[in-house]
């Protein structure tokens, strides 16, 4: 009974594994699809050619066979007949094998355009998916994961697959040809020919999906060789690398990590090659066998010398056919498993947008967070925790609280980046989750505390803050001077037009306090927005010039809300209401002077920094 069940499950075992190496086929269809979106017109002429390619080589090969026995009568006969009729043999086999590299090279044509434009759609795919993706999945290094296996290797998939897909189409038109012309001498030298090449397609596929596992284990390891380059390579890490002397021990690490991956391909390629290469003397012994069997009809006079020529010829061929045809096969296993990546990733579902509101049931609520909590993705801590507060048309709110309190997270949440775990934050008297998340956007300008410092020039790099007036000048200049950084624009060689960062030539870098006055212009330039806000915006700033830009932002934004994340009570008190986070919960709500009085942490943090200034 217990080995009737062991048969049972290993049986059991070998047909999901059979049905599981079947399924990775269906993504043959799939790549067929693509390719034909990506260019039909290019698609069907590689059909074409494809089928022409598979037909000629037979006729190849029997007009060869027709040129010798041509010679041989001409020979003998000694007539102009028959020598003009074996020179029109020589002409027809010479047409054809011109059509024959006509047909290969248009194949070589099509698939090197298809593989530029299939390259760059399937790029386009992935990068259209990803900006569809809420911002967990960018926080999340599975996701990482998924994405470079899906861009690593599917660009070149899809066309790979297709190729091998009209490659069996070819392989099979040739068989076909060159099996009819064998059965004239053998239905045995049929079989000889496509058996002596299973043994090292079985290998072949065997190898290639222990290459797809290998590929998938490793991709956190590929992931950090490729930041540990980064690192090593680029000018924004450059000065810390140098000053701290990190450049051996990353270069140590890349190394280790060089030498643990090629160890793994090394053992991986010396077994397929012995495979291959044992294997491979199973094909050569069989095509030896029928040569000598060829031979010996010929010495017997049972076939022609021309049949000979043709046996030989058609024999090699179609063994080299059959061969091809097998690792296309093989080919498009290893293909399927490398497109699953890419579908997979393409595939992961989409959170729908429930959003449709326009506008607010109730304008001149401002925006209220109700209870709210929340937890990240795969955590079980509490970023922020029953969380409350009204802020009213107008009125401006500062947000105190050590690193970690929640003070980044708070304003994810009301830019929708995330969505709450529990509560609910109004705007106009609407909860968020019901408002067009366009819309809201639009509502909403924003600079982080780790703004984006783009290769783009200066007037770019602030028409960034709204994509419909990414190229509008004047509201460049507008929001400039709301951001106080029209004064050093105007002294940078071309002003508005000035490329920025040292990726591209000519480009000028700034100094930290004027990426900041840019970053800060940035959220200017949305004139609709009703909501400003601000995670530490001056942090790179001196007193002076922090100074000057809360004057010119509290002038800029007297009739909007606005919230201010700062660790400069200097700044912050002049906000009309102040809360303070600590653990993500809010300990303390008022104003400066009520939450001086009250002595608690506020007034604690406050004396301190004001007694540095005394």
């Amino acid at each position: 009974m217990t080995r009737r069940r062991f048969w049972g499950e290993r049986i059991s075992q070998q047909g999901r594994s059979l049905r599981e190496s079947l399924s990775i086929y269906r993504y043959c269809g799939r790549a067929m699809q693509l390719v034909w979106a990506t260019d039909w017109r290019l698609t069907l002429v590689l059909a074409g050619l494809t089928i022409v390619a598979g037909l000629l080589p037979g006729a190849v090969a029997y007009f060869g066979k027709l040129i010798v026995d041509g010679v041989v009568a001409a020979a003998q006969s000694g007539t102009a007949a028959d020598r003009n009729q074996a020179l029109l043999y020589l002409g027809a086999e010479a047409g054809l094998v011109a059509l024959l590299s006509g047909a290969q090279q248009g194949l070589s044509l099509c698939t090197s355009l298809l593989r530029v434009l299939l390259g760059q759609k399937v790029n386009l795919l992935i990068l259209e998916k990803a900006q569809q993706l809420p911002l967990t999945y960018f926080e999340d290094s599975e996701f990482y994961d998924k994405m470079n296996r899906a861009r690593r290797e599917a660009s070149n998939r899809p066309l790979s697959m297709v190729n091998r897909t009209f490659g069996l189409v070819q392989g099979c038109l040739q068989l076909i040809t060159y099996g009819g012309l064998l059965l004239q001498f053998s239905g045995w030298a049929v079989v000889i020919l496509m058996g002596a090449t299973v043994p090292a397609f079985v290998a072949e596929t065997r190898f290639a999906g222990q290459a797809f596992r290998l590929f998938r284990w490793r991709s956190p390891e590929t992931r950090q060789q490729t930041y540990l380059e980064v690192l090593l390579a680029r000018e924004d890490y450059a000065k810390e690398v140098k000053l701290f002397q990190l450049g051996p021990m990353l270069l140590q690490r890349y190394r280790d990590i060089f030498q643990r991956l090629y160890a793994e391909d090394r053992d991986l390629t010396v077994r397929r090659s012995v495979w291959s290469y044992g294997l491979g003397l199973i094909s050569t012994a069989a095509f030896y066998g029928a040569y000598g069997w060829i031979v010996l009809s010929a010495i017997a006079q049972r076939i022609s010398l021309g049949d000979l020529t043709m046996y030989l010829t058609v024999f090699r061929q179609g063994q080299t056919t059959f061969s091809s045809l097998l690792s296309s096969v093989g080919g498009m296993y290893e293909d399927g498993l490398y497109l699953s990546n890419l579908y997979e990733f393409l595939e992961q579902p989409v959170p729908t947008e429930i959003g449709y509101a326009r506008s607010g049931v109730r304008p001149d609520d401002g925006l209220r967070f109700e209870q709210v909590s929340f937890t990240y993705p795969g955590s079980t801590h509490l970023a922020l925790e029953d969380v409350s507060f009204h802020l009213q048309p107008g009125k401006k709110l500062a947000i105190v609280g050590e690193n970690g309190s929640g003070k980044t997270t708070l304003i994810k949440l009301l830019t929708r980046l995330y969505i709450p775990s529990q509560g609910r934050i109004l705007l106009d008297g609407r909860d968020l989750r019901e408002w067009d998340i366009e819309v809201l956007q639009q509502r909403i300008g924003v600079i982080f505390q780790d703004f984006v410092r783009y290769q783009f020039k200066v007037g770019e790099n602030i028409g960034v803050g709204d994509v419909r007036e990414f190229e509008a000048e004047d509201q460049w200049q507008s929001a400039a001077h709301k951001g106080t950084a029209t004064p050093f624009i105007q002294s940078l060689p071309e002003g508005f037009q000035t490329q920025l960062g040292r990726w591209f030539k000519g480009g000028q870098e700034l100094s930290g306090g004027q990426w900041q006055k840019i970053a800060l212009s940035r959220a200017f330039m949305r004139t609709d927005a009703d909501i400003l806000v601000l995670d530490e915006p001056t942090s790179a700033m001196d007193a002076e010039a922090e100074a000057k830009i809360f004057d010119q932002f509290r002038e800029a934004t007297e009739n909007q809300m606005a919230i201010l994340i700062s660790h400069r009570f200097s700044t912050v008190r002049r906000a009309d209401e102040i809360m303070v986070l600590a653990n993500g919960q809010q300990i303390e709500y008022g104003t400066h002077e009520e939450l001086l009085a009250q002595q608690g942490r506020y007034a604690r943090l406050f004396n301190m920094q004001a007694a540095g200034y005394r």
